[in-house]
């Protein structure tokens, strides 16, 4: 068992020990409301570790990921409940989660990313302008050394930083343009080289 396993293990002990003594307390007259109580604690913890050894198999059929198959070329994206598609990628070696956005031209990325993957955002020239539901805004031209899926990479890939607020970065036609079939059938999108 690992440092971390015994700390939770003794962390349950104690929280079971503590639960235990306050019924032991409260109703040493009342022993069946006390084994009915003990009885409903014990089904309410069991739901729990239940839940907990579930959890990955639930959230990947509540919130399925995105997959790539290098052999194949092929990276799947399931559609999020927003109605938009992800995609993470690693730019950089630093993983940045981008929208599929087809109506944007380049690869657009938010300060805070371009930050995260290695770019010095204070030294950058924000000489162009986009045109975006916010407004226009600055846009700073950049080389990505990498964007990678899996074994699916891509080099010196020419992109943007919104000199602008962004919530998300975005994932233009420029590299959409890389593969050579996007579609969009129900609610995935598939990317094949």
């Amino acid at each position: 068992m690992s440092a971390d396993q015994i700390a939770q293990l003794m962390y349950l002990v104690l929280l079971t020990g503590a639960i235990g003594g306050f019924f032991l307390l409260q109703s040493r007259e009342r022993k069946s409301k006390l084994v009915q109580q003990a009885a409903v604690w014990a089904f309410i913890f069991l739901g729990v570790i239940a839940a907990m050894g579930l959890w990955s198999d639930i959230r990947q059929t509540v919130a399925p990921r995105q997959s790539v198959f290098t052999e194949q070329g092929r990276i799947e994206l399931p559609r999020a409940p927003d109605g938009h598609f992800y995609m993470t990628a690693q730019v950089n070696g630093t993983p940045i989660r981008f929208v599929i956005d087809t109506g944007a031209t380049g690869v657009v990325l938010s300060q805070r990313d371009a930050r995260r993957a290695g770019i010095d955002i204070e030294t950058l020239v924000y000489s162009g302008q986009a045109r975006t539901a916010n407004g226009v805004v600055g846009t700073a031209p950049v080389r990505l050394e990498r964007i990678s899926l899996g074994g699916i990479v891509d080099r010196d890939v020419r992109a943007w930083v919104n000199g602008g607020r962004m919530n998300s970065s975005l994932l233009g036609m420029s590299y959409l343009q890389r593969f050579d079939k996007v579609e969009i059938s129900g609610d995935r999108m598939v990317l094949s080289r």
